[in-house]
């Protein structure tokens, strides 16, 4: 487990430690910490205003994503999981099969689309195409969870006269928190993370995302490796924060419905 550890530790380590180091050190101090830290890094990465252009996008695109992937997965996983009606089970199984679909398979035919419809080059293109790409996992998930809710809560809320979407606000979504947490935390780090869509659909340089930036930053800095890193570092604090702020949900929100 050490090992393991270890090994998947090194590359934070690494990146960590070069982004705080000149070029100068980096050549003759790859391995070990930097011996004269210094921020002058950060501050080339931030100079010219891209890296704020392309949190900025990043953070909007996340956001919509998953905000609008979560409310619809939570509306549509409700009757899912507690009612009755012909065609269910394919549905689910359909859905199911959604989840293995490869990205790469569907970005020609949406590009396509996209094209006509004159939404290359927008964040709302990407941001449909992420929803679409997100709906599937989020609701297989919140299913699995709200069948795990004793029926008698929503039978109570049903007789003291509340109605349908009632019931779903006040009682299925604060006893799923939980799963909404965990599903908005790891849609949020796939989706921040994701490269492919965000090069293909964003090709003008102050729509890009973050992690679509940092690869033409690298290939204009390519030799000078500490500023790259730094780059790299600056990209995953976000979504180290959000999950340390989630992390007491997401854990709970993993293991949720294994004891039924």
């Amino acid at each position: 487990m050490l090992l393991v550890a270890a090994v998947t530790l090194y590359p934070v380590y690494f990146v960590a430690i070069t982004a705080f180091k000149t070029q100068r050190e980096y050549r003759t101090n790859r391995l070990l910490p930097p011996r004269h830290p210094t921020l002058h890094n950060f501050h080339d990465a931030f100079r010219d205003g891209e890296l704020f252009r392309w949190m900025f996008n990043s953070a909007v695109i996340t956001f919509a994503s998953v905000a609008v992937s979560t409310l619809i997965a939570v509306v549509a996983a409700y009757p899912l999981a507690r009612r009755a009606f012909r065609g269910r089970t394919a549905f689910i199984g359909l859905n199911v099969a959604l989840m293995v679909v490869p990205p790469v398979v569907l970005v020609v035919p949406l590009f396509l689309l996209f094209v006509r419809l004159g939404l290359i080059n927008s964040r709302l293109s990407v941001v449909i195409v992420y929803i679409g790409l997100l709906i599937p996992f989020s609701l297989f998930i919140l299913v699995n969870f709200f069948a795990t809710i004793p029926r008698s809560l929503e039978e109570a809320a049903l007789l003291d006269g509340a109605s349908t979407l009632k019931t779903l606000r006040h009682v299925m979504v604060p006893l799923s928190a939980p799963a909404i947490v965990t599903i908005a935390v790891v849609n949020a780090v796939w989706v921040w993370n994701e490269l492919l869509i965000a090069v293909v659909f964003l090709q003008d340089n102050d729509k890009r995302t973050l992690t679509a930036g940092l690869t033409f930053f690298q290939g204009r800095f390519l030799t000078n490796d500490p500023l790259v890193m730094t780059g790299a570092l600056i990209a995953s604090v976000p979504m180290l924060a959000l999950y340390l702020v989630g992390q007491r949900f997401f854990i709970r929100g993993l293991v949720a419905g294994f004891g039924k």
